[in-house]
């Protein structure tokens, strides 16, 4: 599995650029070998976004970015916003825990309050 990740920082419109996103990522999601995706947003720099997809292989990924249909869908969010791409391997990943269970093991590792 690979990783992809890209940060893009907007020059032009937001709701412009996230209705062109949202196109790209409709595409992306129906390719053969994206197991998922998600885009953040910098809370201190709302112009910055995070994109980051899971893919099976790079090869799979190369295939969806080298398409017609993706250069044609890339070429709007290219007026909009300066990207910043890369693939990535995992040299190392932690585990995931939902949020009811971080606040479960934080309250349990409070000591006891004696009575």
């Amino acid at each position: 599995m690979v990783t992809f990740v890209n940060k893009l920082t907007v020059h032009g419109d937001i709701e412009e650029f996230l209705a062109a996103k949202e196109k790209i990522s409709a595409f992306m999601s129906a390719q053969p070998g994206h197991i998922a995706h998600r885009t953040l947003n910098s809370l201190g720099e709302p112009h910055v976004f995070i994109e980051i997809a899971e893919w099976l292989d790079a090869a799979s990924h190369r295939a969806a970015v080298t398409s017609e249909t993706f250069r044609e869908l890339v070429g709007p969010l290219a007026a909009l916003a300066t990207p910043e791409p890369g693939l990535f391997r995992t040299v190392e990943e932690g585990p995931w825990r939902t949020p009811e269970g971080v606040a479960r093991r934080s309250a349990a590792q409070e000591p006891a309050h004696a009575a």
